[in-house]
């Protein structure tokens, strides 16, 4: 694949689409919280675009909220490149060993909730074509303070995605996402999880990208709904202690285990972008 395939603007404008959407949705809650005393020291804040290329062909547009009322950081990358995988790392990609050429695009997103009731939350979408071709991506959460109801929310906004398109999809991606979004240094979850899935072809590509695309859709409806449940929560040192050591344990996931970052660093991606998911602030204090 030295190309794009024939359907790719269609999928890249989605992907775009999808982005503009959740960060309007953001930027409403920034607007929104100016009703709240709590959150008076700071000022609300808009997405910040930045466009970069890729080394080898296409490129990325990164949008990035930062130092907001609500949202101490947030970030929402989509990208869309293409290229040669190095031969160092192109054994680890099912169907380019034979052929290290690629073409990728996806949407990733990392928020970072100021205030500790308000969860941290991730999702990514995406879809790579080698000489084989799949759809990857989920979203899970992770609160610093637990509340069953939110979970219960995610969790069945989830299945209710999964179930729409096949029976079998939520255990599974369920059951996925808490194997892989775990610490096994540190023997623990890095949240209350969600759905994980990769490799995903079921041999029907419009059904599988319509699944993808409701991922998307599934977080864009969901999570603005915990965050305004959960703003209006005044909180104090020691659960801004909890916040910090959530954190540090999202920093210790991210930069250890987790795939997609190592890909985008392995592949020459954008530094920025790749490391938009770490916090502002974290901390390791016992």
């Amino acid at each position: 694949m030295t190309t794009p395939p024939p359907y790719a603007n269609e999928i890249h404008s989605w992907y775009l689409d999808l982005q503009h959407q959740i960060c309007l949705a953001l930027e409403a809650i920034e607007q929104e919280s100016l009703a709240l005393d709590i959150y008076a020291q700071w000022q609300p804040q808009q997405f910040e675009k930045r466009q970069w290329d890729y080394s080898q062909s296409g490129g990325g547009q990164m949008k990035i909220l930062q130092n907001g009322r609500v949202f101490e950081k947030a970030g929402v990358n989509v990208s869309c490149v293409w290229g040669e995988f190095s031969k160092e790392f192109s054994h680890q990609i099912p169907g380019a060993e034979e052929d290290p050429r690629f073409w990728a695009c996806g949407i990733s997103l990392v928020i970072h909730p100021r205030n500790p009731y308000v969860p941290i939350v991730h999702m990514n979408t995406r879809h790579i074509i080698t000489t084989k071709s799949w759809f990857g991506g989920g979203a899970d959460l992770t609160p610093s303070i637990p509340f069953e109801e939110d979970t219960k929310a995610f969790h069945q906004a989830f299945k209710e995605c999964c179930d729409a398109h096949a029976p079998s999809y939520y255990d599974k991606f369920k059951t996925w996402c808490d194997e892989y979004f775990y610490l096994p240094h540190r023997k623990e979850p890095r949240g209350i999880g969600g759905i994980f899935y990769d490799y995903h072809n079921t041999g029907n590509f419009g059904v599988d990208d319509a699944f993808n695309k409701d991922v998307g859709k599934t977080l864009l409806e969901t999570y603005p709904l915990i965050v305004k449940r959960r703003m209006a929560t005044s909180w104090g040192d020691s659960e801004m202690k909890k916040l910090l050591h959530k954190r540090g344990r999202y920093v210790e996931f991210n930069l250890i285990h987790d795939r997609g970052t190592h890909f985008g660093l392995k592949t020459g991606g954008n530094i920025e972008a790749i490391l938009m998911s770490l916090p502002p602030t974290a901390s390791w204090a016992a």
